[in-house]
């Protein structure tokens, strides 16, 4: 089997296609035969060794996270899946894993994939999905009727927390490019400004929930657009900004945390229509290499970059 993998921390010229050996699923895992796997940001902050106080200094390290594919082999005490299921989720946050042809995952990673959903279509759903979760739901408590901004709402984890946002009964607004704001209104946003020429230090309105899912906000700028009640959500954890939250309970720094009721109920959206991801492009594992450098390089898909097995 191949996967792609590096043997040390650095810049993308460090990315191989390797062949490897798949480790039987231990306690609580499960051994998934991929069939697509979708590209994320983290897959290369942690090849550059942002995390490696996490993730350590074991090498060769696979990259990847959000796959889809079907069960190979369970691990003790595994009750939630038994082999030949279709499934999706994460894979291991220090392991990595899912850009290769198997993965081993935690099962409380991993959620049955709809039947009415492609394997495309569930792969993109994970680590987007589990994000605007974890701030909007488990973070902010997201009520109905109350008031969220996104910044960057066209991105990955924008756009999964829109319609999050919106399956809850928020009323959303938030920021994008001019290209992608049509997409933006698609979306169901109530207002929609361009990140590049609205000056949002200078907006009146006042909000329940900041969420910025592009990582571009100051705290005090995310934390002056909000009512008095209101929480800011901030995608770029650091730690100072965890040490600051302690003292101010506004501030809300996310991780992305998954759960099986979390994962369970973006199957249930997914299933009924009310949450998927737009995919831009799919290439072959041995094109993948090209794909991660471009994306990590810059280049904008306007959606998914997924990458297929077989």
């Amino acid at each position: 089997m191949k996967r792609i993998q590096y043997g040390m921390y650095g810049g993308p010229e460090l990315m191989r296609l390797d062949e490897f050996e798949l480790a039987a699923p231990g306690q609580g895992q499960v051994a998934v035969k991929v069939k697509f796997a979708a590209i994320n940001p983290i897959d290369w902050k942690l090849r550059n060794g942002q995390m490696k106080i996490v993730t350590g200094k074991a090498f060769p390290r696979a990259m990847g996270f959000d796959f889809a594919g079907t069960v190979t082999a369970v691990g003790p005490g595994v009750t939630r899946f038994v082999p030949g299921d279709a499934v999706f989720g994460l894979a291991r946050f220090k392991e990595s894993g899912a850009l290769g042809e198997a993965v081993i995952a935690n099962e409380t990673a991993l959620a049955l994939k709809p039947g009415n959903i492609s394997f495309e279509d569930a792969a993109c759903l994970g680590t987007p999905g589990v994000t605007a979760w974890n701030g909007l739901l488990d973070k902010a408590r997201l009520t109905a009727g109350q008031h969220v901004f996104i910044n960057g709402c066209t991105g990955a984890v924008g756009e999964a927390a829109v319609q999050i946002a919106r399956m809850h009964g928020a009323v959303v607004s938030g920021t994008c490019s001019a290209a992608t704001m049509a997409r933006a209104r698609a979306l169901g946003l109530q207002n929609v400004f361009d990140y590049r020429t609205t000056d949002l230090s200078k907006m009146r309105e006042r909000f329940d929930v900041v969420y910025d899912t592009a990582a571009t906000m100051t705290t005090a700028l995310g934390l002056s657009l909000l009512r008095e009640d209101g929480v800011f959500l901030d995608l770029d954890p650091t730690p100072g900004k965890f040490i600051r939250s302690v003292f101010n309970r506004r501030l809300k720094p996310i991780v992305c945390t998954p759960r099986p009721d979390i994962l369970d109920s973006l199957a249930r959206a997914a299933e009924e229509g009310k949450f998927r991801m737009p995919i831009a492009e799919i290439v072959p594992l041995n094109e993948a290499i090209g794909l991660v450098t471009a994306l990590e390089a810059g280049r904008k898909l306007g959606g998914k970059g997924l990458v297929a097995m077989a």
